[in-house]
């Protein structure tokens, strides 16, 4: 399916980690998983869990006011407590959160997605085979796998037909635009039957978006945590916290700053990415005040600066600008971000085309340029004025550069 273009332009999404675990401010599933909380303790959240404040309108309105263009809400994470009143199961909250919500994001333009585990740490049904190829004396967690000796292939069946109902509430339901899909690695393509899976979705939203983790099916890479040094090929996303915790935990507060998460978002855009940036509701629904702080305060500096936001493209490589940048669609205006107040000329390299004018984007005033040096192919650099005090943005200051025509730039080594 070709990747839809709503994807590549929206830079920025939310992503919304809220279930259960919020109740207590534990590690959403893995807490149990890995024996840190016990397992009665950890279900014990779900008659605790009340959403009594949640307004999806409200988390819509930040998230628009933030410059996102989507989110994506965890409909039921690996502990498979389901976020809306699932026939599936019997893990839910006995009410429908996901309605409200894809309800509030469309009435704000916002394009709606869904987080759905492929794995089900509760299942009864779930922990009944193993990946394939999995060394047998690696040690079997009893939530998710059995030795291969006891592998039960009907159970199996069960838990398949259940994730297949789950899914077809969620697509005939919330015609979601995005499906967020995990856990993916703790079974086979052929055991997730992904191809299957995928047509299910598509039989109710033909249009869908699927992150990498449906495998073979993906339309985008999905790097966590961690900005990659060399930007994937094609369309892409990296999901990062803005404390340390996906959900909310009420002793994290390690909170990146501002300027922190506008150089992730700059940085993932300027390599032709998305930034899904996540925060974590408590068990009542409000979301907490330093994560609504920054996405306030990013959202001030992508209205100031979202000519070089929006409709713009991967920037320029390694080399020819030291930092960021991005470029306009049809490719005759560069986008330069500076994190640092400049101490001498700003220096662009390896442009082929000539440079028209140089302005500070957000106060319109024009900065000299100048072109030194150049031989034969190994063209000159471009010295840009620095920009004034007054011009300089206290997170990022961005220089729109006009070009004579389309971007060509020189990737030689030069004449030796």
């Amino acid at each position: 399916m070709p990747m839809q273009p709503w994807f590549t332009d929206a830079k920025l999404g939310i992503f919304i980690h809220w279930g259960i675990y919020a109740v207590d401010g534990v590690q959403e599933s893995w807490s149990f998983y890995d024996d840190i909380v016990p397992h009665d303790r950890y279900m014990s959240q779900l008659e605790r869990f009340t959403g009594a404040r949640y307004d999806p309108r409200a988390w819509a309105d930040l998230f628009a006011r933030a410059g996102a263009k989507y989110a994506v809400l965890t409909s039921r994470h690996h502990d498979g407590v389901a976020l809306w009143d699932t026939e599936f199961g019997d893990l839910n909250l006995g009410r429908d959160y996901l309605g409200p919500y894809a309800e509030a994001l469309r009435e704000k333009g916002l394009k709606v997605g869904l987080y759905y585990s492929h794995s089900d740490w509760n299942h009864p049904d779930y922990a009944s085979t193993r990946k394939p190829g999995r060394p047998p004396e690696q040690e079997d967690n009893r939530y998710s796998e059995v030795a291969a000796e006891d592998e039960d292939l009907a159970a199996w069946e069960r838990f398949i037909a259940y994730r297949d109902g789950q899914i077809r509430e969620l697509a005939s339901r919330y015609r979601p635009d995005l499906l967020w899909f995990d856990g993916e690695w703790e079974r086979s393509e052929e055991q997730w039957r992904i191809p299957e899976l995928a047509a299910l979705v598509r039989s109710y939203v033909p249009d869908v978006v699927f992150n990498a983790r449906m495998l073979s099916e993906g339309d985008y890479a999905t790097p966590e945590q961690g900005a990659p040094i060399e930007p994937p090929d094609g369309p892409w996303e990296l999901c990062l916290t803005i404390n340390d915790s996906w959900g909310y935990q009420h002793q994290d507060h390690n909170h990146k700053s501002l300027a922190q998460l506008i150089r992730y978002f700059t940085e993932t855009i300027g390599g032709g990415g998305n930034l899904l940036l996540d925060v974590g509701p408590r068990e009542d629904g409000t979301i907490p005040e330093p994560q609504v702080e920054r996405l306030e305060g990013l959202g001030e500096w992508i209205r100031k600066h979202a000519e070089a936001v929006y409709g713009t493209v991967r920037g320029l490589p390694a080399g020819h600008h030291y930092g960021p940048s991005t470029l306009s669609a049809d490719g005759r205006t560069l986008y330069l971000v500076l994190f640092d107040a400049p101490r001498a000329e700003v220096g662009l390299r390896g442009l082929v085309t000539p440079v028209r004018k140089v302005t500070v984007l957000g106060t319109g005033t024009e900065l000299g340029h100048r072109m030194v040096g150049g031989l034969h192919d190994a063209v000159c650099i471009v010295w840009i004025d620095p920009p004034a005090a007054a011009d300089l943005d206290p997170y990022a200051t961005v220089l729109k550069v006009e070009l004579d025509g389309e971007l060509e730039l020189y990737r030689g080594s030069g004449r030796f």
